[in-house]
This record gives structure tokens, sequence and C-alpha cells, in this order.
């Protein structure tokens, strides 16, 4: 998957390539356009990530597949605009921008917070136009009505910064720059607002297939939680362990992108 963790303040060489500059939408970036391929992947961040955490998956997955990135507010070049801190808020916005993009099917894949925002976004797919994506891959995150108790946007910057070290999401020189951890610490501090205080509204299943990828040493999804995805579609559904934690995707990039390969070729 993403070679490395790229967090709300840092940038990457992919996160300013023409590629992403060609998408022309503050939400989306497609780094490596390809409007002949046979599959589209949309990729959504985890709490505290950018667009670019997935240069490293469009890249992999190109010309086969065209993978568009969603840019939340508050990071890299978005970094002057506050933070949602509603997922239902925040979906609305994705879905509302995506929308002209969404109409042949894409595939959804999101990590941690990401996945409740691509199982948010097709909700209102198929409320909207009754139709969904070709399949949804939720990692790192337990089901949607699956509630713990967490309050890390509580927590002073210390406190945000101690979690990130132990969900290894974040490189360690990244976290000992004050001024880095100054500039994307509040829109981390937004994000974990965000998705530590959803609650999963009342409504039907998703019609489309849902596969799970999670981490068989995650502190954040037990492999129940991970399961209980399966309440939350009408149509195929499939759990897949690695080994690993939160982060299993960038410690397993070979391993990830071929077993997210073999979903694609699958169902998109």
């Amino acid at each position: 998957m993403a070679h490395s963790t790229t967090t709300t303040g840092s940038s990457t060489s992919g996160s300013s390539t023409a590629g992403s500059e060609k998408a022309g939408d503050a939400w989306a970036r497609a780094f490596h356009p390809a409007p002949d391929a046979a599959a589209r992947l949309v990729c959504f961040p985890h709490a505290g990530g950018a667009a670019s955490f997935y240069f490293p998956v469009s890249a992999a997955l190109r010309p086969e597949t065209e993978v568009l990135a969603v840019q939340y507010p508050g990071r890299q070049d978005r970094r002057a605009e506050a933070p949602i801190t509603d997922i239902q808020v925040l979906a609305d916005r994705v879905f509302e921008a995506l929308r002209p993009r969404l109409a042949d099917r894409p595939a959804f894949f999101g990590h941690s917070m990401g996945a409740i925002v691509a199982f948010e976004v097709a909700r209102r797919m198929e409320r909207a136009d009754g139709v969904s994506p070709a399949v949804l891959v939720a990692s790192g995150r337990r089901a949607p009505s699956r509630r713990r108790a967490e309050s890390v946007h509580l927590r002073d910057d210390d406190g945000i910064v101690r979690e990130l070290k132990r969900l290894n999401g974040t490189g360690s020189v990244l976290l000992e720059d004050e001024e880095l951890l100054r500039t994307f610490l509040p829109a981390v501090r937004g994000d974990y607002q965000a998705i530590e205080t959803y609650e999963c509204p009342e409504g039907p299943p998703l019609s489309c297939p849902i596969t799970v990828f999670t981490g068989d040493d995650d502190p954040h999804v037990t492999l129940d939680e991970a399961r209980a995805w399966r309440d939350h579609t009408s149509g195929e559904f499939d759990l897949q362990v690695f080994q690993g934690g939160h982060f299993y995707l960038t410690a397993r990039p070979k391993e990830t992108l071929s077993r997210l390969t073999d979903v694609l070729s699958r169902f998109a």
C-alpha cells in the first residue's frame, strides 16, 4: 500500500505533481490520470491523513486502475481551511464534490476514519442516485455500528502526539519537528473529533459488496468488530486479516496491494 504515511502538514512530491493539479478539484487528487482505465478507485484517508498518502497506490495500480484520492480540508494545500469536525457534514461535502464522478460506480477504499467517510458517502449515493460503489473496502476500522468511548480529540497536543506514535502512523522525524506539529495538529484534532463523536444513523444496509481489511494486532479493531461490517451490506461480505497493527498496510504494502488488486479484479 502506501510506502510511508503522510500527514496533514507534510507534502510529498506526489502531492504537487501535474497530475494532482489536473484534477481541478479541491476535494480530489488524480495523481496519474487514466481516462481509459478498466477500473476506478476512490481512496479516503485516515484521521490526520492527506490525499498524498495514496500516491504510491496510484502509481502501483496505474494504468489498469485510476485512483482518485480525497483531500479533506485543513491539510497540505488546504491547510488554510478549517477542518470539518462532523462525519455527516464531511460526507455531505465529499459526496457533493465527487457526485459527477460517481455515476460509473467506482470502487471505494477507506482506511480508519476514511472507511467511515467512504461508507457514509456510499449511503448518500444510494439514497440520492440509486447507485452504489462497485465495492467498498473498509480498512482498519470497526463496523459503523460498533462504538467505543474515545476522547483523543480532548487531549492536549502532547497527548495527541503520543496517540500518533502509538499507532505508528506518522514518521518519528515529523513528530519531532515542532513547527510541523503546530501546522498539522489542529486538523488531526478535528479529524479525531469527527470520528470519535460519530454515531451511525439508522438506515438500510448498502447493496454493494463490502470487503474488510484489518490487522490482527490493531488496538482499535477486534476481529468481532471487523466482522460486524457484515450487517451493513445486503451484498457479498469478505474479511481479510493481515499481520500487523493499525497501519498494517504501510508495513505490508505489497501484500495489501496484491489483495486490493484481487478485490478490484473481482468487483470493479
